[in-house]
């Protein structure tokens, strides 16, 4: 036993040394943008994370890079000593740990790069990696001209269209990696390049769901499309009238004429401490039109509570902050079908309808449209797969909790409503293989159920620009 703790005293003297001299030596080329533990920048970082399992971890310094010149400098000197474990961080929604933070290494805050313009003709944006799509609405609000990202208005720009992007126009234009027409991407040896249909065509095919795995996009250009204000209704239901939702949801999923403009969520929300469920169709449409023909059917279920607004996209996206929680993602994408979402509800009510940690947990469930009008519709087509995996829905399993001692239990309750969900599904040929990498628990693979052609693809090109494999070492995330 004497042997086993001075072993671990050795072990976390040898990181901590490790990570110091790697902190060094940034500070060395990087000092004034270089912080460290009890720093007012460092706490800032580090507490701005969404999920408590994130701002648990304390890297060993952070580099707040000013420039891509400087996000170049630092992979230099990083991919330089093999022992150097770094993250990359955008604006924290990641919410597994050391997907997006560190324990004991350098966390590189790309915040700093947030800047975003729109070039002459108003064609395409310019934006950095740093910056929330609330940023990027904001700017753009009143120019006639809006780009396809994410729905919440505070999650980041980077992360999002890295793992490929829905967004409220993916009907209209495609996912938002699909709208990506360049990216600026420093490689992990420092090399700065920029990848589009023309040069470095592989790298920039790769960057459309491939993840942190092929290096640190330091901005995006999106292309632009005509838009103006938008309709948005929430619906309230009592829970009593989901079957006539969930029928209502799988009659839209299986339209042969889904409305290009429609951008639909359904959700089930449950509190642990009341016991108590809420059930809610988000309808939103990208033209201000009252009550949308086309969620007709959800119009006519009775209600609760049915609000309808004509705004802006900045307006509709600019959210109250997320309090910090711990947090778990997990998801799967399924075929429609009505019954089978009745019995999902009853599975999922069975397993954590009695379930009630300290502190309370809350479960909610997002289900929403995975259609033809989704497929990229242009030559620049994503990494994804999608082909395989429509008509559908992509279910989001999340729940969050204040407890963090409750951390195993609340994981272990969410894989095995997962794991019940799809082996029904499956022996019901209901199951698709498709896994949304912005939604996936770690223990999920997403990267290979886009495919195995695209699974290789990917690899084959992170091995051409990082052959060290820098990134798939001493990274987070979903690796190749």
């Amino acid at each position: 036993m004497r042997l086993v703790s001075a072993l671990a005293v050795v072990i976390l003297h040898v990181a901590g040394a490790l990570a110091s001299t790697c902190c060094n030596q940034l500070q060395q080329q990087l000092g004034d943008n270089l912080s460290f533990p009890n720093d007012a920048t460092y706490n800032a970082t580090v507490s701005s994370f969404w999920s408590m399992q994130e701002s648990g971890l304390r890297p060993a310094c952070v580099l707040r890079p000013a420039t891509v010149l400087e996000v170049s400098k630092a992979l230099e000197i990083l991919s330089g000593n093999v022992e150097c474990e770094f993250a990359i961080k955008g604006r924290g929604h990641a919410p597994a740990a050391g997907f997006a933070n560190v324990n004991g290494g350098v966390l590189i805050d790309l915040a700093t790069l947030s800047s975003v313009s729109l070039n002459q003709d108003s064609s395409v944006a310019s934006v950095g990696a740093g910056a929330k799509w609330l940023d990027v609405y904001q700017h753009l609000d009143g120019s006639g001209v809006q780009v396809a990202g994410g729905r919440n208005g505070n999650v980041g720009v980077g992360g999002l269209l890295l793992g490929g992007g829905i967004s409220h126009f993916t009907t209209k234009v495609g996912w938002g990696s699909d709208n990506v027409v360049n990216y600026e991407i420093a490689l992990a040896n420092g090399t700065i390049i920029n990848a589009d249909r023309t040069h470095y065509s592989d790298m920039f095919h790769a960057l459309k769901g491939g993840g942190n795995n092929l290096g640190v996009v330091t901005r995006f250009d999106l292309a632009t499309f005509p838009q103006g204000d938008i309709s948005t209704t929430t619906i309230t239901y009592n829970i009593s009238q989901r079957a006539d939702v969930f029928e209502a949801f799988t009659k839209l999923l299986e339209s042969p004429k889904y409305d290009p403009l429609a951008s639909l969520i359904t959700s089930l929300l449950y509190r642990s401490t009341t016991k108590t469920w809420t059930l809610s169709s988000s309808a939103v449409y990208t033209k201000p039109v009252t009550q949308p023909a086309f969620y007709a059917d959800l119009f006519a279920i009775p209600h609760e509570t049915l609000v309808n607004n004509i705004t802006s996209l900045a307006e509709y996206a600019d959210e109250k902050d997320t309090f910090s929680f711990n947090w778990n993602f997990a998801t799967t994408t399924l075929k429609p079908c009505a019954e089978n979402l009745q019995k999902m509800f009853d599975t999922l009510n069975d397993t954590i309808y009695s379930f009630n940690p300290e502190g309370g947990v809350t479960w909610s469930i997002a289900l929403e449209p995975l259609v033809a009008a989704m497929l990229p519709n242009s030559g620049d087509t994503n990494i994804l797969g999608l082909e395989r995996a429509y008509p559908g829905f992509v279910v989001l399993i999340s729940a969050l909790w204040p407890n963090s001692t409750a951390n195993s239990e609340v994981e272990a309750k969410a894989q095995s409503v997962l794991s019940a969900w799809e082996a029904d599904a499956k022996s019901k040929g209901l199951l698709q293989d498709f896994q949304y990498l912005n939604y996936a628990a770690p223990h999920q693979k997403p990267l290979h159920s886009y495919g195995k052609d695209e699974f290789d693809f990917l690899k084959s090109t992170s091995e051409k620009y990082d052959p060290g494999r820098i990134l798939q070492r001493n990274v987070g995330g979903f690796k190749l």
